[in-house]
C-alpha cells in the first residue's frame, strides 16, 4: 500500500562508483507538501543521491521509492522534475522557445486545446521565475542566475498542460545568485510546496538551512541526521544549524 503522506522514502541506500562508496546505507523519509534540505560540503554525495532519486545513477542498492514507486520508473518521468547543477537548456533558442519546445515534449498533441494550455502553461511558469521581460533572450546571452531559472521552469512545467510535477528535485538552485533572487525562490519553493509540490533542494551554503522545513544533512557519504532545523539546535545546543552540523561531524568521528 502507498503512503500518501510520503514522497520519498529510502532504506539502505548504498551507491558505489569505481570501486569507492560514495553513499552508505542511507535511510530517509520526505513528507509530501514539504520543503525539505540537502545539506552538506561539497563532495559529500548530495548530487549523488538526488541522481539515485531520479533514477539516473549506477551502482545503486537497497530500497528507492519516489511517490510510491521504484526510483527510476517510467511512471515517474512526468511526475518528477529535475534542475541538475549544469543548465540543460538550449542556448541556440528564446527562453520562451526553451519552454514551449519542453512543453511540447512533456504533452504532444491534444489539438487546439491542448496547444492553448501548453501556452498558458509556459506564460504563467515564465512569470513564476520571473523571466518574463527576457522571454524572447536567446538562452545563451542570459546570465548564470537567469540560465539556472531558465531550468527551473523547464522542470516546473511538469506534464507540459498544466499539471505541475509532484516532485521537484533541485541540485544547489541557488549557487551564484543574488540575495534577492535567492529569496525570491525560496518564497517560490514554499508557494509549490503549499500546492502540493514536494521540494528537495540541496545546497551547501548552510544559512540556507533556516528556510527548510526539514533538513537530511549529509558528510562523505553518510546521513548524520534528520529533522527540523529546530529541533537539530535543540538536541545538539548549538545556536544555528551551521553550528549543529559541525557538532554532529565531530560526534560522528571514531
Amino acid at each position: 500500500m502507498v503512503n500518501i503522506k510520503t514522497a520519498v522514502r529510502a532504506d539502505g541506500l548504498t551507491v558505489v562508483r569505481g570501486g569507492r562508496t560514495a553513499l552508505d546505507g542511507l535511510g530517509f523519509t520526505v513528507a509530501r507538501s514539504t520543503v525539505t534540505g540537502l545539506l552538506g560540503p561539497s563532495g559529500s554525495g548530495k548530487s549523488t543521491l538526488m541522481r539515485a532519486l531520479v533514477g539516473v545513477q549506477g551502482g545503486v542498492s537497497g530500497t528507492v521509492e519516489v511517490l510510491g514507486l521504484p526510483a527510476g520508473h517510467p511512471e515517474l518521468r512526468r511526475q518528477v522534475g529535475y534542475v541538475t547543477q549544469a543548465p540543460s537548456v538550449y542556448t541556440d533558442l528564446s527562453v520562451r522557445e526553451n519552454l514551449d519546445y519542453y512543453a511540447a515534449v512533456l504533452a504532444p498533441g491534444g489539438g487546439r486545446a491542448g496547444r492553448r494550455a501548453r501556452t498558458d502553461t509556459v506564460e504563467r511558469t515564465l512569470a513564476e521565475v520571473d523571466l518574463g521581460s527576457h522571454a524572447e533572450v536567446p538562452a545563451g546571452r542570459l546570465s548564470g542566475g537567469q540560465l539556472s531559472r531558465v531550468s527551473l521552469a523547464v522542470a516546473l512545467l511538469g506534464s507540459g498542460s498544466g499539471q505541475r510535477p509532484e516532485l521537484l528535485v533541485l541540485d544547489e538552485p541557488t549557487v551564484g545568485l543574488d540575495p534577492v533572487l535567492r529569496r525570491d525562490l525560496w518564497a517560490l519553493f514554499h508557494r509549490l510546496a503549499a500546492d502540493g509540490t514536494t521540494v528537495l533542494v540541496s545546497s551547501h551554503v548552510m544559512d540556507e538551512a533556516e528556510r527548510c522545513e526539514r533538513l537530511l544533512l549529509l558528510r562523505d557519504g553518510r546521513l548524520l541526521a534528520e529533522d527540523s532545523p529546530g529541533r537539530l539546535c535543540e538536541r545538539t545546543g548549538a545556536a544555528t544549524v551551521e553550528d549543529a552540523f559541525l557538532r554532529l561531524v565531530e560526534e560522528a568521528r571514531p
